[in-house]
């Protein structure tokens, strides 16, 4: 095994880049240390739900802060390669950001906006894990051909599941209030 200070520059970049992007969430660690114990997805959303104030809860303002760490990863990629295809979660963002904007501004179209903020995030989810988990391996290993793109696909589908986990719980509690009333 090698120790951190044998990993290549370039992979050790990658992993600053992502632990800076990380330790802006909230008990991260604690989440996916308590996400182990339990099983199913709706046991990780409740627990990410419990480790979120629920006056910061409402999916407008999720959408939002969600896009914002999105564009903030997306530019922050950019910057450190230049490279324009590194603005693809930075073209998530966007869209999940102003989702949750526009839905604070006109209330009359939230659900559909919101509907639209988690099908972009099941795509960020699907492209950014799908792209990114094959290469984990050989991020790992220190031997992948672009370690910051490899981290920030990984990275993305990770940030976008959180998001799509906490809408599909967001819905689910929606529907429950709708018929209790």
């Amino acid at each position: 095994m090698k120790s951190i200070t044998a990993v290549p520059s370039e992979t050790s970049r990658v992993i600053k880049s992502m632990t800076a992007v990380l330790s802006g969430m909230t008990r991260v660690a604690d989440i996916f240390r308590a996400a182990a114990n339990y099983r199913g997805l709706l046991s990780v959303s409740r627990l990410l739900s419990a480790s979120i104030p629920s006056s910061f809860r409402a999916m407008p303002t999720l959408a939002i802060v969600f896009g914002i760490v999105l564009n903030a990863m997306g530019f922050g990629a950019y910057v450190a390669s230049g490279a324009y295809t590194s603005l693809i979660p930075a073209g998530f963002g966007t869209i999940i950001f102003l989702s949750g904007l526009v839905s604070v501004f006109v209330p009359k179209i939230r659900m559909h906006l919101m509907h639209v903020a988690a099908l972009v995030g099941l795509l960020g989810t699907l492209g950014g894990l799908g792209m990114g988990l094959p290469k984990l391996g050989a991020l790992i290993s220190g031997t992948a051909a672009r370690p910051l793109a490899s981290g920030m696909q990984i990275a993305m589908g990770v940030v976008c599941l959180i998001f799509l986990v906490l809408c599909v719980k967001s819905f689910i509690d929606a529907r429950r209030a709708r018929k209790s009333d």
